[in-house]
């Protein structure tokens, strides 16, 4: 076996690369320390900024003045504008740095997303111009994001060791989720306070963090080679995700008398043109003089695979957060005694077990992987995955909360089991002047996978909803002695019921108060305060919610094994001879295994 520092760079298809690439400089001591606590800072704030909207939007919606029954647009838009620009942007963004450097991209991404979260605070108006404002700095706080992702995984590789790059990947990712889960309770807390708040809070740690990064962060010498932006290339690529995630963003969108678009004939026309783009984008990576990706990577075992079940792993549970808060905020916790009000704060605490497990793992596993491989442990991550999925699909909709916890904690524990170890054999197994544009491809696919994820499940349950939903509304009506209701209530679409419970609202107390008081008259005093009441809507949506809730478990189970089974096939640990680490940096010995399996 050739050792590290002898062996020139060849990637598995046998094709040198440069010969000016120079061997890995000696790492300071204290600079990946540096280097860990400002990419912690950076996706903490990023993820508490993504996952605080969901809390708080019932508090955003008031303070623009938008009714949440009548703007699923805008609420969608919100929730997923942001993954959409993320997907698109970061495999480019990713080539770029590897061009003109990582650090000096990222610290740029640093200080806009930081001024997103600013213009965001400030958001002058109110009503639908108030509501396209914020979808608009969001959009400008997605390319700031795009930059620190795509970059920071890269970051972390050149500043960390071979033994260490587990280890510090997995605190990276431990602080991803971690943020995620805060940002609920923080979302909760200051939404009390206004709406305003909820973006304010992003704003000290991107001022302090940019300085930071400005300051204190180093371009490594990588080698950077000069080549041609792949112009033909980037505009398939980001053309061809755009325009096909933009299609799944409006099919979710009622369409004429149907509840959703997919039969649009503009949603038809956008999915299809983004896969035709999306296909043309490997043709004509294959035939550029400099191309924006080497397709060659995926010759690479660990890459290939890792990044597949990377992609399968986020189109698993991407949406699982937003269906389990719908699950939480609309059913189990009125049935609990919590007011509508309360409940987007409380969903966030009782989804502690998943941030509990995470947590634990994340940087566990990745010290084990940095040891043994990543091969078996992300394998059993997603095996555990699939498993918390098949628990939650034979919940009942009144639940006790203890098998719910266990559940969530499982799916915790798998994650992290699975997350740092693969992202640490992607990055290890590409060579050194690759790592950006790698980190924007592992990255691309996990958010593409997210916003997908949404749209699957959304589907999953709006089409189970649109069937269910109408007798199961008029039998809990007669049930309750309010059939006169049956014809008004009736006209209530299923995504505005499933989404004004999301936002904490009782939508019935909302109906009933835009009807004639002479309708209202002819019912019972007794009848409308069980309408109104904490159980009586909770449970009428359980009955057409959980078939649907059930039967996207099974779909996010079977991917998570399919995940599994593609960890497995990844081959042994690997370590791009390009590295230049010495023996004595690695602990002593050389990472690199002769397994024969690192190419297919």
């Amino acid at each position: 076996m050739e050792n590290a520092v002898d062996s020139p760079a060849q990637p598995e298809g046998g094709t040198s690369l440069p010969a000016a690439i120079p061997a890995a400089p000696a790492r300071e001591p204290h600079y990946k320390w540096i280097a860990l606590s400002n990419t912690t800072i950076a996706m903490f704030m990023a993820a508490v900024n993504g996952s605080i909207i969901l809390i708080s939007l019932p508090a955003i919606f008031k303070g623009i003045n938008i009714d949440p029954l009548t703007s699923f647009q805008y609420l969608l838009w919100i929730l997923m504008g942001y993954g959409i620009v993320t997907a698109t942007l970061l495999l480019s963004f990713g080539r770029l740095s590897d061009m003109y450097g990582r650090v000096r991209l990222y610290n740029i991404g640093f200080a806009i997303f930081t001024l997103g979260s600013i213009l965001l605070f400030l958001t002058p108006d109110t009503g639908d111009a108030g509501a396209m404002e914020l979808i608009i700095f969001r959009v400008i706080q997605a390319v700031g994001a795009s930059f620190i992702f795509s970059n920071s995984a890269a970051i972390l590789t050149d500043a960390f060791p071979p033994d260490e790059r587990g280890k510090a990947l997995g605190l990276n990712m431990v602080a991803a989720l971690s943020g995620q889960f805060v940002g609920l309770l923080l979302g909760g807390i200051l939404a009390v306070f206004h709406w305003r708040y909820v973006f304010l809070i992003s704003v000290p740690f991107g001022v302090i963090g940019t300085v930071w990064a400005f300051l204190k962060l180093k371009e490594p010498a990588y080698g950077k080679r000069t080549q041609k932006i792949d112009i033909w290339g980037n505009l398939s690529f980001i053309g061809g995700l755009t325009i096909f995630l933009v299609g799944i963003t409006y099919a979710l969108l009622p369409y004429g008398s149907a509840s959703m678009g997919w039969t649009n004939p503009w949603v038809i026309a956008a999915l299809l043109s983004g896969i035709l783009l999306l296909v043309a984008f490997p043709i004509i990576e294959t035939r550029v003089e400099d191309p924006m990706f080497r397709m060659d990577l995926f010759r690479i075992r660990n890459f290939a695979y890792g990044n597949a079940a990377g992609f399968l792993s986020a189109l698993a549970r991407g949406g699982v957060m937003i269906v389990l808060i719908i699950l939480l905020q609309g059913i189990w916790l009125p049935l609990h005694g919590y007011s509508f009000e309360s409940t987007p704060f409380w969903a966030g605490v009782y989804m502690l077990p998943l941030t509990i497990g995470f947590v634990v793992m994340g940087p566990l596993s990745g010290i084990i992987s940095d040891k043994y491989g990543a091969r078996w442990i992300s394998t059993l991550g997603m095996v555990l995955v699939g498993i918390s999925f098949l628990l939650l699909a034979v919940l009942p909709y009144n639940f006790d909360y203890l098998p719910f916890a266990l559940a969530l904690l499982i799916m915790g524990i798998g994650n992290g089991m699975f997350s740092s170890p693969n992202a640490a054999a992607i990055m290890n197994s590409v060579p050194p002047d690759e790592r950006g544009v790698t980190s924007g491809m592992m990255s691309t696919l996990i958010n593409s996978g997210f916003v997908l994820s949404m749209g699957m499940f959304f589907t999953i349950i709006v089409v189970g909803l649109t069937a269910a939903f109408p007798p199961a509304l008029a039998g809990a009506l007669t049930a309750a002695n309010a059939s006169p209701l049956i014809p008004p209530m009736s006209a209530i679409p299923p995504t505005g019921a499933l989404f004004a419970a999301f936002l904490g609202y009782n939508p019935v107390q909302m109906i009933l108060g835009g009807l004639s008081p002479a309708l209202l008259a002819t019912l019972a005093p007794a009848t409308l305060a069980t309408l109104t009441g904490a159980v009586w809507f909770p449970t009428t949506l359980a009955g057409a919610f959980m078939p649907s809730l059930a039967l996207s478990f099974c779909i996010g189970a079977g991917i998570s094994f399919v995940a599994a089974v593609l960890c497995a096939m990844r081959g042994e640990k690997y370590l791009d001879e390009s590295e230049g680490a010495a023996p004595e940096e690695a602990g002593g010995t050389d990472p690199q295994e002769t397994s024969g399996e690192n190419s297919q």
